[in-house]
């Protein structure tokens, strides 16, 4: 009988200890989602804080832009023979 109750004396310790380090996971989860969260949101704002090169620079300046590269293509092409 004596090693009956040690085993349950046991049992309750090792069960208290999978409770306490359940519970630890737990908070250390929901702080970990905080976190992320807030790492998510973090990101999301510097994205729509950038803008490309192109919607920087004016309509006439993209016309002008378009030409340069358009003529560097043409001496490419003519210096290539195609």
């Amino acid at each position: 009988m004596a090693v009956n109750d040690l085993q349950k004396e046991t049992f309750a310790k090792l069960l208290n200890q999978i409770r306490t380090q359940v519970s630890m996971l737990r908070s250390e989860n929901k702080d970990l989602k905080r976190e992320n969260l807030k790492l998510k949101n973090k990101i999301e704002e510097i994205q729509n804080d950038k803008t490309d090169v192109f919607s920087s620079i004016s309509e006439s300046e993209r016309i002008a832009m378009r030409h340069q590269i358009s003529n560097l293509i043409k001496q490419i092409e003519k210096h290539t023979g195609e």
